[in-house]
């Protein structure tokens, strides 16, 4: 954290005045987009500077607003221009942090003061996110560095009012192409930032996956520390690392930056198919890599925020895995019947429908074709099987596709689906940060012979 970067020093934890905050800037994204009319300002321009103006205002206000910036920041990779989804990709790991008295007045209603004396805190923070910050601390009988997550005050009261007032803002600046209807995606916001608010609840899921994995040295799960937790602290291992687009991670060979890549694939394989416990907000601030300083490459990558983490229903689970299944060996009767137990498609569809969404699934799954696939007309898939996760088109490819739906009546898709596309989506961005080249059927085909 840079000494010279500006920090908060007033919570806006009130209803009235977030609302107050949120109407204002509604009201100035009204006011400069008329003005575009008056001196024919390009609408390129007018939403990179509303979003840049935007995501600093989420940032400052936290809660719902900084989670809303998160997640379109990972829907708007194709559908925003670059500048304006680079101004919302900072919110993932570079919000403005709240100075420390401020912190500290509220971790004193939330932790003992005792417990509170026996910790070394550094003012300075070390992560800021959507519903608090976290802080470096040390156990001052041990010497062990903890890592300090302290809720904010109070978001809990403003999830309604803020996902209300950001669904004006987004019309009222243009930011959203229209015919984009993110009702699900913010229904979302809801229902995952209320489960995100109970840290007792993260720190069980924490753990839960520390034990998952605690046997596979390609990976490290902090610690819960329950001595200095509860529903609004969270105190777990401090584990250092390097982001993966850190300049140290891209310089490493290619090979290494393939097996950091087949074991992270590999893991959301375990998450979707062994487990059903899938950490489903996978951006690139909630992982770290440790390179081996050895440089024979036995790198891992660090775990972070298990707070979204989420269990599927049996059957909703078993339909999903019969579809991925279907999808990436083209086995059609079976994707079709997995798809028709979801509610994806029913009798009643047309056959231009079923075609549509038949073939924007089987795009989706393309790093999984084998190279013999008939789908594989041009070789996306080279001859030994490896999928360049960097050099493609596929997601603009999925989007162009997807607009055709709107051609049609559609109905809502399962609500855990937001939850696992989001959890897709990251996967890739992740992968292409690495510029993976990868063969990534030979690591999922033994995960389809369980279906």
């Amino acid at each position: 954290m840079s000494e010279s970067k500006k920090k908060l020093s007033q919570i806006k934890s009130s209803v009235l005045s977030r609302s107050l905050s949120l109407a204002k800037i509604g009201i100035n994204a009204g006011i400069k987009y008329a003005s575009t009319k008056v001196t024919n300002t390009p609408i390129e321009s007018f939403i990179n500077s509303q979003t840049v103006q935007l995501a600093k205002e989420f940032g400052e206000l936290k809660g719902s607003l900084m989670k809303a910036g998160q997640m379109l920041s990972m829907y708007g990779e194709h559908f925003l221009p670059a500048e304006a989804n680079h101004a919302l990709k900072a919110l993932q790991s570079d919000s403005t942090p709240f100075e420390w008295y401020v912190m500290e007045k509220h971790l004193r209603t939330y932790l003992d003061d005792n417990l509170i004396k026996e910790l070394d805190i550094n003012p300075e923070s070390i992560g800021t996110a959507s519903m608090g910050q976290v802080h470096l601390a040390t156990v001052k009988s041990s010497g062990q560095k903890i890592a300090l997550k302290i809720q904010y005050p109070d978001v809990d009261k403003a999830i309604d009012s803020d996902v209300a007032a950001l669904k004006k803002i987004l019309s009222v600046s243009k930011i959203l192409p229209s015919g984009i209807d993110l009702t699900k995606v913010f229904d979302e916001i809801k229902s995952m930032m209320r489960q995100e608010l109970d840290y007792t609840l993260e720190a069980q899921k924490t753990q839960r996956y520390f034990e998952l994995l605690k046997e596979d040295n390609r990976y490290i799960v902090p610690e819960v520390h329950a001595r200095y937790s509860n529903k609004r602290v969270l105190a777990t291992t401090y584990i250092d690392g390097l982001k993966a687009d850190h300049n140290l991670v891209q310089a490493i060979s290619e090979a290494r930056r393939n097996r950091l890549a087949e074991n992270f694939i590999e893991l959301y394989f375990k998450e979707i198919f062994d487990w059903n416990y899938v950490q489903t907000d996978p951006h690139l601030g909630n992982y770290k890599i440790q390179l081996d300083s050895s440089g024979k490459g036995q790198d891992r990558i660090v775990l972070l925020d298990f707070g979204a983490t989420t269990e599927f229903s049996d059957n909703f689970i078993g339909h999903y895995r019969k579809m991925i299944k279907g999808a990436i060996i083209f086995d059609r009767p079976l994707f079709f019947e997995a798809a028709q137990n979801m509610g994806f498609i029913n009798d009643q569809d047309t056959e231009e429908y079923k075609k549509i969404f038949e073939d924007f699934c089987f795009q989706t799954v393309e790093p999984f074709w084998s190279p013999s696939d008939p789908r594989n007309v041009d070789n996306k898939v080279a001859a030994d099987g490896t999928y360049d996760w960097k050099q493609n088109d596929l997601p603009s490819r999925v989007v162009k596709t997807a607009l055709q739906f709107r051609n049609f009546a559609l109905r809502p898709p399962p609500q855990d689906m937001l939850f696992l596309d989001r959890k897709t989506g990251g996967v890739f961005i992740f992968l292409s940060v690495l510029r993976a080249r990868i063969n990534a059927r030979k690591i999922i085909d033994p995960f389809l012979e369980q279906v």
